[in-house]
């Protein structure tokens, strides 16, 4: 079992890249590997998508439904605090979620941890 951290910092409208970060990270807890997400910058804007087709990516699926199913397994999600807090997002962002606030130095930290780092 590999580690694989994937930093998602693209905005929603960018479609295809954030279906995408969570649709390889939703495979790789399929086959088995420990996957810690960090979102960052506009990425945080992810945890905000409370309604199915409103993020949807070509060949990637739906934000919604991915999120989801990330509620349903031990994956970690870290999300910047100050990116949040720059975009008027309180502790309520995390509700239902494996999550938490989490500084740069986290980043820093799960990257040097893990096997592998994939960014979008």
């Amino acid at each position: 079992m590999s580690k694989v951290l994937i930093h998602i910092h693209s905005d929603p409208e960018f479609k295809n890249k954030v279906t995408l970060g969570l649709l390889v990270a939703l495979n790789a807890l399929k086959n088995n590997h420990e996957v810690t997400l960090f979102l960052a910058a506009d990425g945080v804007h992810i945890l905000n998508c409370k309604e199915p087709g409103k993020v949807v990516g070509q060949g990637t699926g739906d934000l919604h439904e991915h999120l989801e199913n990330i509620k349903k397994t031990n994956a970690k999600i870290f999300v910047s605090g100050m990116s949040a807090k720059a975009r008027g997002y309180d502790e309520r962002l995390l509700d239902n979620y494996n999550a938490e606030f989490a500084m740069p130095d986290k980043l820093i930290e799960n990257s040097l941890d893990a096997d592998s780092v994939l960014c979008y």
